[in-house]
């Protein structure tokens, strides 16, 4: 069909042909049959490989976990979280009165407020070792496997290295667009870091002494403590003025409304899977019904954590189908007849994944294989990132952000330290990603003769880090080699960038909506008609373009939007 039909077929009808067919060439079929039972061993192999390291992960995360005997050396923390750990000691076999669990980063939140420096280098060390082999599990020999075999498969396909055939299919295209990218956000953020963690390091001294030599387990607490300082805010401070209802109506259908013209009406008339969903008829500009929005906010046992959105039925003018749009979330309904009240990080997720509906909503394509979000993973996450823009905005924010009770707007000073506080120690939250990114492509550029032995690995990991500037104990790697689920359990082999490609395409739609009109329907229309509505009906970094007028993604933003 494709050697027959390409050359006569047009518009999406030959992307669709071409996309179904790169993914026929993708899996080997075009290989030789010796080359194809080859691949297709390894394809089996990967699987069971990737199975056993993600079962490995959860055996490993509590045979790390931290006990602890005397609750006195939980100081710090709040009488909540010293209850949480209680509680986590029993359902762990109370081997002692209280437990700390290793979460999957490599930092560990709590450190934030564990007084005792012990107790915290006891907690990062077993975090930094849950998986290397120090203690009961060792996954070098699992990655070692899977990375030998994925070069093994690029070899097959004809590519020089597994990130090489990873990218070929992504907004990307190669290891060049990746590392000159990665490269120019290495250079800025460099003197950042330094900075910052010398600024930790002088604090710290101030109470510990001029000797006092920071580690990574002590950054979290005397960051911590800095903030608290600088600007003397917490959550619960802002919580009043983010009443959930408010945050809906009032910010996102109003920035939806403002921008792309769009009308919400809740319909009490169709059924839901919980009593807790609500569900909206999305109204376009011209009245008629465009899409409609399942909300599904609040935590359940049932449920799964974290935040997404999917779709019942995606967009198809083909099937003449409206896309049935949904958002999910966690967060703790309020009692009945109290409203919920949200944090800052809780409202920025609801504008996040909404930026994903608008993707899904906006859709104008024939097929549905081909419409709203079924793009590559380094540009999905742009139209979210982007939408969490519109959460700070003074009209938007002015807009949602009131007292649940007095209705009054929530105090520019208030303001003022929330927004300053989202940002600070950026260079950390930044190091970290870049040093997980780099990770992840140094393994997967590696041919498979290069492939170093279970022993080697962790040497191989620090020598990849200081080859681009990247070795630095105060700022580890936000995952480890060893585990790094998202790269060896999950989707993200050499993928693992697309988190920081997607902010700065983000960042690059954000700054020509604010020099062009933030919050007008002429540039909200244009970035529908360009880019929203596109699907995967075009190449990405020619829709990119075709709104931004940029040839690439300009990186020199990133550290601006991150308060660097």
């Amino acid at each position: 069909v494709y050697d027959h039909e390409r050359n006569s077929l047009k518009g999406e009808d030959k992307v669709l042909l071409e996309e179904i067919y790169k993914n026929f060439v993708r899996s080997g079929a075009l290989l030789p049959k010796d080359k194809m039972a080859r691949m297709k061993e390894i394809n089996t192999k990967l699987a069971q490989l990737q199975q056993d390291f993600g079962n490995m992960l959860p055996k490993a995360s509590v045979a790390s976990t931290v006990w602890v005997n005397d609750v006195k050396e939980l100081a710090g923390l709040s009488e909540g979280a010293i209850a949480q750990c209680k509680k986590d000691a029993e359902s762990r076999g109370g081997k002692a009165p209280y437990c700390i669990v290793i979460t999957n980063t490599t930092q560990q939140p709590i450190l934030a407020n564990l007084e005792n420096r012990q107790l915290r280098e006891r907690v990062y060390n077993a975090s930094i070792h849950r998986t290397d082999g120090t203690g009961e599990y060792n996954t070098f020999p699992i990655i070692v496997e899977i990375a030998k075999l994925r070069a093994e498969k690029a070899q097959l396909m004809g590519y020089k290295n597994y990130a090489s055939y990873a990218l070929s299919n992504v907004m990307a295209k190669n290891t060049d667009n990746v590392y000159a990218f990665l490269n120019q956000l290495i250079k800025e953020y460099q003197p950042k870091a330094a900075a910052e963690t010398a600024d930790i390091e002088a604090y710290a001294r101030k109470t510990q002494g001029a000797d006092f030599s920071l580690q990574p387990y002590d950054r979290f607490y005397y960051s911590a403590k800095m903030k608290k300082e600088h600007f003397n805010f917490a959550d619960d401070e802002v919580k009043p003025y983010f009443n959930i209802d408010s945050v809906l109506i009032n910010g996102i259908f109003y920035a939806a409304n403002k921008v792309y013209g769009l009308t919400f009406k809740e319909r009490k008339d169709i059924p839901t899977y919980h009593p807790d969903m609500k569900v909206f008829d999305v109204i376009d500009n011209n009245g008629k019904q465009l899409a409609l929005f399942y909300c599904d906010y609040f935590r359940r046992p049932s449920k799964r954590g974290g935040a997404w959105m999917s779709a019942f039925a995606k967009q198809s003018k083909m099937r003449q189908q409206i896309p049935l749009i949904y958002n999910v979330c966690n967060y703790a309904k309020a009692p009945d007849g109290q409203p919920t009240l949200l944090t800052w990080d809780e409202v920025s997720t609801m504008f996040h994944e909404f930026g994903h509906a608008l993707h899904g909503m906006l859709s104008n394509c024939y097929y549905n294989t081909l419409s709203g979000t079924a793009v590559a993973r380094d540009f999905v996450e742009m139209p979210s990132q982007f939408n969490e823009s519109f959460a700070s905005i003074p009209e938007v924010f002015n807009h949602y952000a009131k007292h649940y009770k007095t209705n009054q707007p929530m105090p520019a000073d208030l303001c003022d330290r929330m927004l300053k506080s989202i940002n600070y120690q950026a260079a950390y939250a930044l190091g970290e990603n870049l040093g997980a990114t780099c990770v992840d492509m140094a393994w997967h550029m590696l041919a498979t003769k290069n492939v170093p032995t279970a022993t080697e690995a962790k040497n191989f990991e620090v020598k990849a880090l200081n080859d681009v500037g990247l070795l630095n104990n105060q700022i580890p790697p936000r995952y480890s080699t060893s585990y790094f689920n998202h790269v060896w359990g999950g989707g993200y082999a050499a993928g693992y960038y697309s988190y920081l490609w997607s902010e700065v395409l983000a960042v690059n739609i954000a700054d020509y909506f604010a020099k062009h009109g933030a919050l007008t329907r002429k540039v909200g229309d244009d970035f529908r008609n360009k880019v929203l509505s596109r699907g995967n009906t075009m190449d990405l970094m020619e829709i990119f373009s075709n709104f931004t007028g940029l040839k690439a993604p300009d990186a020199s933003g990133l550290l601006k939007a991150r308060g660097l």
